[in-house]
């Protein structure tokens, strides 16, 4: 009888062991995947490098657009993970910088984005996806409106034109109603 429990116990502890070393394995490859750039990584690695910027701005419905030239460089960091971008310029007769974070997240599988600059103090946070098919990502957040203290929907809309020309559009809600506050049109710097 001691045998046969001590066979037993053996048995168990076999399987529970097994059954971990999967789980272990399993947790590792997961864990594996979600570290290693993939093809949307490539992709946006396509997109390093100096670009000019040519800047629409519209204050609110129906104003006179402002406009404006900006430069953005573009370059993959930590290992090919993340796009970092680097913009300068001018925005209402001011100088303008800012700095951008564009991430494919491989386990929700979308683009992250995240974006700060010289004109606030807050950070902007987007999500959203790849169309493959017309070469462009829709990204939703909030950010706040300094006017009212308040978060505000935004939406930005980013085509590649080709692998010369981009397409970058910010939306914003005001009373309700959806309203494009900024186009760029990118050219690669030569």
């Amino acid at each position: 009888m001691k045998k046969l429990i001590i066979t037993a116990l053996v048995v168990l502890f076999l399987i529970n062991s097994f059954s971990a070393g999967a789980q272990t394995q399993d947790q590792m490859k997961a864990w594996t995947d979600y570290m290693t750039p993939g093809d949307v990584h490539k992709m946006i690695a396509k997109w390093d490098g100096k670009w000019k910027g040519d800047v629409t701005m519209w204050m609110q419905p129906g104003a006179a657009p402002m406009k404006s030239t900006s430069t953005c460089v573009n370059k993959m960091v930590m290992g090919g993970r993340y796009q970092q971008s680097t913009h300068s310029g001018t925005m209402m007769g001011k100088p303008f910088e800012g700095q951008g974070t564009l991430a494919w997240d491989n386990a929700r599988k979308m683009l992250i984005s995240t974006w700060i600059d010289n004109m606030g103090t807050g950070i902007m946070y987007m999500e959203g996806t790849w169309d493959d098919a017309s070469k462009s990502a829709t990204l939703k957040g909030k950010t706040v409106d300094p006017g009212t203290g308040k978060d505000m929907d935004i939406k930005q809309i980013f085509t590649v034109m080709n692998d010369n020309s981009q397409k970058l559009e910010m939306f914003m809600a005001q009373d309700g109603q959806e309203f494009k506050t900024m186009e760029i049109l990118f050219t690669r710097a030569k």
